[in-house]
């Protein structure tokens, strides 16, 4: 009889012929119709042609210690090169991992070698290599009897055009014998494989293409050997944080919408700071009815808004420019009186006209039942409680719409849009993760929504319509600069004078305006001194007026700034 007479070929699925009663040694695999359990083929004779180009030959022997001694030879034409990457943890199951450990690796020739934790990587450059490891953990117990398991090739980054291998164990009574071919989860069967008479266990394969794996299992008696099999718990936060096409698809969408996002922020940032160089032109705020002319402001603002507009927040000079404006409009009386001191009393209560700011630097002032003070007293008893001056200033540049949030803080209504679609992604993820998985796609949400809240903080809050205000505040700058007493009428000058002060203030060109109007007497409205500002009812012009007029500032400002240190330590 001869050799191939008594040749057994044995290629049964691994499902069939041994039933799972512990860790499974691999990926379930389908079964294949009967016809297509082709009966082995020998690798000699005739069909079979010798190779050309890269070749491997792989010989796989079971010690009996349970360990797998593994030798690769493998040639590769001059000029070129191949790398293999040896995985060291496959799929057992839906929840287990099969790991490996691989040792005493040596290569001989053109080959070389890189051990990780999670894989060997061969390098074979062009002419004939050697390389040989012990592989521990290839050895399973399996209802009854054994089960060994490697794959013989896996990960190679150019085609294989053919592949050999044998594989020898203390027993010869191995079945059954099972190779499969192609993707990682591929049910194709290797191209030849067999067991022949002498119990060594031959396959082959041909064109094995990059990324191909030819995985081999191969049935041993029971107690053959030491079952060493490793299985690790993929868990749950393993499964349900997988990549997969869905949420693959939901962070190439997030990618998307965070550049887009970005590119929209830097272009607001740009047009805010803009708006601060940029000034739209000359700004009309002398309005002419027939003979008279009268000051108007850009878009309504008032002093006290000004300040918070260009700068975003609430100073000092605001409040004193407001203090000022509310004299000026006759709701204060501000006057000059002996002992370097200056009094502020009521001239008239708030009404409906002020704004809620105004209403509070006139309380804050002058409290209920008192209707006069001195500077000098305000900071004898411990200065003022500016909190709920700047808090009505916040909010009212926010109720003209100049800001789409209070510029103080960096919480609006987008930052709450995206704290609630992080709360939302967080429990999306949640119920993902204990569920169906893909909670990768609850994470993309909550990644969305700390991106809107992001986007909230480096947003400018100054809105549209704040850029154009700070805009026209520089063509105003520019009426201070350049406006002269002599261009309005007598009748007018005191007036137009007062109702511009506070801006003059508030701009920080107090000086300049005071001296243009130096000559102005202020008795040519048919009362003398101006009439919001009492002590200088004698001077024919506002000279005088012009080098006090700053020292009450400088009073005011003092007083302010004592107060806000003063509020700050309580």
């Amino acid at each position: 009889m001869t050799a191939a007479a008594v040749a057994v070929a044995v290629l049964v699925p691994s499902g069939t012929a041994l039933a799972d009663d512990g860790p499974s040694a691999g990926p379930v695999l389908p079964g294949l119709p009967a016809d297509q359990a082709k009966k082995p083929q020998l690798l000699t004779g005739q069909g079979v042609q010798p190779a050309e180009g890269t070749v491997a030959d792989v010989a796989l022997k079971v010690l009996r210690d349970g360990t797998l001694s593994v030798t690769e030879h493998v040639t590769v034409p001059g000029g070129k090169q191949l790398t293999s990457r040896v995985p060291l943890k496959v799929p057992a199951s839906d929840d287990q991992d099969r790991v490996f450990h691989i040792r005493d690796v040596k290569t001989e020739g053109a080959a070389t070698s890189q051990l990780t934790g999670d894989q060997l990587v061969l390098t074979f450059a062009g002419g004939a290599s050697a390389v040989t490891y012990t592989v521990d953990g290839a050895i399973a117990d399996q209802s009854g009897r054994q089960q060994a398991r490697w794959q013989v090739a896996s990960g190679f980054d150019a085609p294989l055009d053919k592949l050999t291998a044998s594989f020898l164990a203390p027993s010869p009574q191995l079945s059954p014998v099972d190779c499969f071919a192609g993707p990682l989860g591929s049910s194709q069967r290797c191209t030849l494989a067999e067991l022949d008479h002498t119990g060594v266990v031959r396959l082959e394969q041909n064109d094995v293409r990059p990324g191909d794996r030819v995985d081999l299992l191969v049935g041993l008696p029971a107690n053959t050997t030491p079952a060493n099999a490793v299985f690790a718990d993929i868990g749950l936060l393993a499964n349900a944080f997988a990549l997969t096409p869905p949420t693959g698809i939901a962070f190439a969408v997030l990618l998307v919408l965070l550049v887009a996002g970005g590119i929209f922020v830097q272009r607001r940032r740009k047009q805010d700071a803009g708006a601060l160089l940029t000034a739209t032109g000359p700004v009309e705020v002398l309005l002419r009815d027939g003979d008279r002319v009268f000051f108007a402001s850009p878009d309504g603002v008032l002093p006290g808004q000004v300040g918070t507009v260009v700068d975003e927040t609430v100073d000092v000079v605001d409040i004193s420019a407001t203090v000022v404006d509310l004299a000026v409009r006759n709701y204060l009386w501000l006057a000059e009186v002996p002992g370097h001191d200056w009094q502020i009393a009521r001239r008239n209560p708030p009404d409906e006209h002020l704004h809620d700011f105004e209403r509070a630097v006139c309380e804050t002032l002058l409290p209920a039942g008192t209707d006069s003070v001195l500077v000098s007293q305000l900071r004898a008893h411990g200065g003022l409680d500016l909190r709920r001056i700047s808090d009505a200033m916040y909010a009212d540049v926010v109720t003209k719409r100049w800001f789409s949030r209070r510029p103080d803080t960096a919480r609006g209504r987008l930052t709450w849009l995206g704290a609630g679609i992080f709360a939302l992604g967080l429990v999306v993820t949640a119920v993902l993760t204990f569920t169906v998985g893909d909670a990768l796609l609850g994470v993309a949400v909550a990644l969305a929504g700390l991106a809107v809240a992001a986007a909230a903080a480096l947003l400018p809050s100054r809105t549209a319509r704040g850029r154009a205000l700070v805009g026209q505040v520089r063509g105003l700058l520019d009426y201070l600069h350049t406006a002269r007493a002599e261009d309005i009428p007598p009748a007018d000058r005191e007036l137009v004078f007062s109702r511009s002060l506070p801006y003059a203030v508030v701009l920080g060109d107090t000086e300049r305006w005071l001296g243009a109007f130096a000559a102005l007497n202020p008795a040519s409205d048919g009362t003398a001194g101006l009439y919001w500002y009492g002590g200088m009812e004698a001077e024919p012009d506002l000279r005088r007026f012009g080098t006090h007029f700053p020292s009450f500032l400088t009073a005011l400002d003092g007083l302010l700034t004592e107060s806000g240190r003063a509020a700050a330590t309580r």
